[in-house]
């Protein structure tokens, strides 16, 4: 593992990786423990200004040019931004299935999807994690793989109860 790349990159590359590293960890604290306190209230604003931003910065990284520029990424930064709209909107109305419908969407479309694609060989991210040792890359793996499976496993317990 090295920063180098990272280092190397754009302003737009650094600022959204500064952003969506939080933003993905924060996201799994938030959907894993008790909601509708105020400490859910305040970590949730906080995420959801780090996943606008995470999206908006997409905007100005171009390394994949299919479409004037864009790929079909940026997709998925607009509907972050969109959805973020739409999940604070049904958290005011008081509506908590559509506000965990969203929330979790843009989670893991945002974050778990578009954090995927990060890793395809010749990518920035890709070097970061995976240069130099193989064990760093098993168990950044072995950690992504498990946070994913707690949050579904913990999506089921809430369904559950």
């Amino acid at each position: 593992m090295t920063l180098e790349p990272l280092l190397d990159a754009s302003p737009a590359i650094q600022i959204h990786v500064a952003t969506v590293i939080p933003a993905a960890l924060l996201g799994a604290f938030i959907l894993l423990h008790r909601k509708g306190t105020p400490l859910h209230r305040l970590l949730g604003k906080i995420w959801m200004a780090l996943m606008v931003v995470t999206a908006a910065t997409s905007f100005f990284i171009h390394e994949i040019k299919m479409f004037f520029g864009f790929s079909p990424i940026h997709l998925l930064s607009a509907a972050t931004i969109f959805g973020a709209w739409q999940a604070i909107a049904a958290a005011r109305r008081h509506d908590v299935a559509t506000h965990r419908r969203i929330v979790r969407s843009i989670y893991f479309g945002g974050i778990i999807i578009a954090g995927g694609f990060t890793l395809v060989p010749g990518r920035i991210m890709n070097e970061v994690v995976f240069s130099g040792h193989d064990m760093v890359a098993l168990v950044f793996g072995l950690l992504v793989a498990g946070a994913a499976a707690a949050i579904v496993l913990s999506a089921r317990v809430q369904r559950a109860a």
